[in-house]
């Protein structure tokens, strides 16, 4: 699972529904990541699992970019895309898989990651790109009384702190990585960008991997399945599934599935994984996601009007 890429480049062209066949199969694909990185994280290593998907990935994206053909980009894009990866990719899935490995529930871990577009909206709203209105600043309290309730929820034990601060830090990475991009980004092809993120991710957490954990990991079929899942489905059919949307037109609208990803991967981690679901996690759940839908909906579409009056050759992604 990875961090969704700044999205605002689509065509102005009326927008279909994200809530299709093809949008509900990206949301079960898309929080099946969290689910599987709770089980390789139970067969190994958090940074060691992290360095296997990363690397594998990179071989699979290489590798359909070498298919096709792709044209080398310029060394500043190849960069570019090299940061990004660092951002989403190590630092946000290192706090994540760290807090799934240290206790967090995949629910927990999806909604802490979930609060990304609040942080992006805060962040724009404090460097004055963006003006926040009483629906903005209703959302970011709605969401933030979500989170507490899931916070305050100590039944079936509470999710002990320093996993709450991995995913924290696994936040700063995916808000950071999505800035970043947003302000650096560029006419990169899909393949080869993701098979540099994925690069660039693998040699920052190699190092770590063989310091802190000795690259340990079962060589059972209990690691590599769901590691297969995560490299083949997860990342590869997620990402092709989030650009159909995206051409289709739905390139606004399809914010809005991020924030069904909390409650769907509580559901499916309460029946994939037996994760204790109670009436105040689901609650918890519910307000954070409304809140997000109510503080980014407007500023989502302000984003994609501005954008479509904008020279293509800017690289706004």
């Amino acid at each position: 699972m990875t961090a969704p890429p700044a999205m605002a480049r689509a065509d102005p062209a009326p927008q279909r529904s994200p809530l299709s066949a093809t949008g509900l199969g990206f949301v079960v694909v898309w929080c099946t990541g969290y689910l599987g990185g709770k089980l390789v994280v139970a067969e190994a290593g958090a940074l060691t699992a992290l360095v296997w998907r990363f690397g594998l990935s990179t071989l699979v994206f290489l590798a359909l970019a070498v298919a096709a053909r792709v044209r080398r980009p310029t060394t500043t894009a190849l960069l570019h895309s090299a940061m990004t990866g660092v951002l989403t990719l190590a630092l946000q899935f290192g706090g994540v898989y760290l807090g799934l490995h240290w206790g967090a529930t995949a629910g927990i871990a999806a909604l802490v990651i979930g609060a990304m577009p609040l942080v992006v909206a805060l962040a724009a709203f404090a460097g004055g790109r963006e003006r926040l209105g009483p629906r903005q600043w209703s959302g970011l309290a709605i969401g933030f009384a979500g989170v507490m309730l899931v916070v305050a929820d100590r039944i079936d034990g509470a999710t002990p702190w320093p996993a709450w601060i991995a995913l924290l830090v696994g936040l700063a990475g995916a808000s950071a990585g999505t800035l970043y991009q947003k302000r650096h980004a560029s006419t990169i092809d899909l393949r080869i960008g993701l098979a540099t993120q994925n690069l660039a991710a693998t040699v920052v957490l190699m190092p770590l991997a063989l310091a802190i954990e000795d690259f340990r990991y079962a060589a059972t079929p209990a690691f590599f399945a769901p590691l297969a899942w995560l490299v083949l489905v997860n990342s590869v059919g997620g990402f092709a599934l989030l650009f159909v949307l995206i051409r289709h037109g739905a390139a606004s609208a399809v914010a809005a599935l991020f924030f069904l990803m909390p409650p769907v991967t509580a559901a499916m981690g309460h029946v994939v994984l037996g994760e204790h679901l109670t009436a105040l996690k689901l609650a918890g759940f519910a307000c954070a996601a409304f809140g997000v839908w109510l503080a980014t909906r407007p500023l989502s579409a302000r984003r994609a009007a501005s954008s479509s009056d904008r020279p293509a050759d800017r690289g706004d992604a």
